[in-house]
């Protein structure tokens, strides 16, 4: 809207108060008509949506105490079409055409009064704010090993960026988008809501400020279209299964200038045939005989892309038991690593022959006083 239309509306008049109205008068005033003219107590009465425009426009600018002032000084200023001056000489006024004020000077200059107001009220001649690019959501899957020590992996992704035919205006080629009349070119609309107005996109641009009447045959009109690019992105170390990554200002191109948006990246990782995560750190299990359980040992774990450890098993070593490799699991954010979990397990022969069965059946008769069960039975029991 033009200043020209701010000074010529009464205001005042839209929500049937004096000039001199209260501010607590105007705004109980406000509430009663738009309790009254709201679209939504009017379903299909359009006229009564316009009545709910213009005293949400008015409320706008009477509730606010520096917009008020410079509104009623606006209209003082201009009242009647004319400057009112007096001198020396006596009394008079100097006549001129209201639009010529607002439309610059005949002789073609930029500016007029119409900028003034522009500024004054905050509304027309503003420019469309520029608009940050939206944010991308991609996948990717790495094996195991890349996900412990990190990877650089390639990312094809589609995303919106200026169409590259009309440079983003939208507009065919030879041709220019023009300010759309509602927002005046700011992308935005004011919208009363209750006691309050509420800035959204303007409807009838999209929020883009211009409007194209010959839209460009690649985008149709947008200023926008697909784009496709490939991007090396670095996957940092430790990166878990079902992990979302954000890489700041890697997403799609922002408009007017603004900020390009972020890449999200969704992390898969396949498992690994021996070596399982849990946390920061890895985890293994190696199988042991009994010997090596009842006797205790050393024995000899793999780990993940280096060389074998030796652990001390420990005498009487029951299966589950957990042993620790420190410094050889899954890279920290700090470059420290975790450690390494070896879940031993005691593996029991299918067959027995030879001498071995022999040695075992002679084991058994000389541990045939010790009843690993009896605790249990007398526990059943409440002993």
């Amino acid at each position: 809207m033009s200043g020209k239309d701010y000074v010529e509306k009464d205001y005042y008049k839209v929500l049937g108060v004096p000039k001199d109205a209260s501010a607590t008068e105007i705004k109980k005033t406000y509430r009663k008509l738009a309790r009254e003219f709201h679209p939504d107590a009017n379903k299909g009465d359009t006229k009564a949506e316009e009545r709910f425009k213009d005293i949400s426009e008015a409320y706008d600018v009477l509730s606010d105490e520096k917009r008020r002032k410079e509104y009623d000084e606006a209209r003082t200023l201009f009242a009647n079409g004319g400057f009112r001056s007096g001198g020396p000489g006596g009394t008079g006024s100097y006549s001129f055409d209201f639009g010529d004020l607002f439309n610059g000077s005949q002789g073609g200059g930029s500016g007029g009064i119409g900028d003034v107001f522009g500024g004054l009220f905050n509304r027309g001649g503003r420019q469309a704010q520029p608009r940050r690019g939206s944010d991308v959501e991609t996948e990717v899957t790495l094996s195991f090993e890349e996900a412990v020590d990190g990877a650089t992996v390639p990312l094809r992704m589609t995303s919106q960026a200026p169409c590259r035919l009309c440079n983003g205006t939208g507009a065919k080629s030879g041709t220019t988008p023009r300010v759309c009349p509602t927002c005046v070119g700011s992308g935005t609309v004011s919208r009363g809501q209750g006691a309050f107005a509420l800035s959204e996109p303007c409807r009838d641009c999209r929020g883009r400020g211009m409007i194209v009447d010959d839209p460009c045959t690649d985008c149709h009109g947008s200023g926008r279209a697909s784009s496709a690019r490939t991007m090396q992105v670095r996957i940092p170390a430790g990166v878990q299964d079902a992990q979302r990554i954000r890489l700041k200002g890697k997403g799609a191109q922002g408009e007017r200038g603004g900020q390009p948006g972020d890449l999200y990246v969704t992390v898969h990782v396949d498992p690994h045939p021996v070596f399982g995560r849990k946390g920061d750190n890895l985890t293994v299990t190696v199988p042991v005989t009994f010997p090596e359980a009842a006797l205790g040992g050393t024995i000899e774990v793999p780990t993940l892309n280096g060389p074998s450890v030796k652990l001390k098993l420990p005498p009487g070593s029951a299966n589950g038991l957990t042993l620790r490799a420190r410094g050889k699991g899954a890279t920290r954010k700090d470059g420290t690593r975790g450690d390494l979990l070896v879940t031993v397990e005691v593996v029991v022969p299918q067959t027995v022959t030879g001498d071995a069965l022999t040695a075992l059946e002679q084991y058994r008769e000389a541990t045939a006083s010790d009843d690993p069960r009896a605790a249990l039975f007398r526990a059943a029991k409440g002993a």
